[in-house]
């Protein structure tokens, strides 16, 4: 007789989050790839021990938001400051079942507006130490992809 699981998407999202005591808790080094053309990288280009150039090393905790995350970013890029960047967020972790790497994504912010996913926390989104996390940047003269939570109403 097979188990299923009831526990929907939504119900993972509102578990309460343990709070983090930033003075007493030690961060982890967050990994960070980085796109200016609006897509992730593929796949790919994280196996066999190889990842893109394009890297950020950031030392934060668990309950980062998207939204910190975004400042962090911007302090380093500054042409991704400009109003109406877009930021498209991927959590790039290993397959158990191979050797290759597979991305969620995650969520988006956009620079200078306020948007559903801002406070989304790694934690939230099951992120685990050793994970990477891909940044897709779009500049505001270019489109972004639609997604249905940026969606104007």
């Amino acid at each position: 007789m097979a188990l299923e699981s009831r526990i929907t998407q939504e119900e993972i999202k509102k578990e309460p989050e343990k709070p983090i005591d930033r003075e007493k808790t030690c961060p982890l080094l967050l990994r960070v790839f980085t796109t200016n053309s609006g897509r992730h990288h593929r796949a790919d280009e994280f196996s066999r021990g190889n990842v893109p150039s394009s890297e950020l090393q950031i030392y934060t905790w668990m309950d980062a938001t998207l939204k910190e995350l975004t400042s962090l970013v911007k302090e380093v890029y500054p042409e991704a400051r400009k109003k109406g960047t877009h930021f498209s967020f991927a959590i790039v972790f290993p397959d158990p079942r191979g050797k290759v790497y597979r991305l969620k994504d995650i969520g988006n912010t956009v620079s200078g507006r306020k948007g559903a996913d801002d406070s989304m926390t790694l934690q939230s989104q099951r992120f685990q130490i050793g994970d990477y996390l891909d940044i897709a940047i779009t500049p505001p003269n270019r489109a972004p992809p639609l997604n249905t939570r940026m969606r104007p109403f």
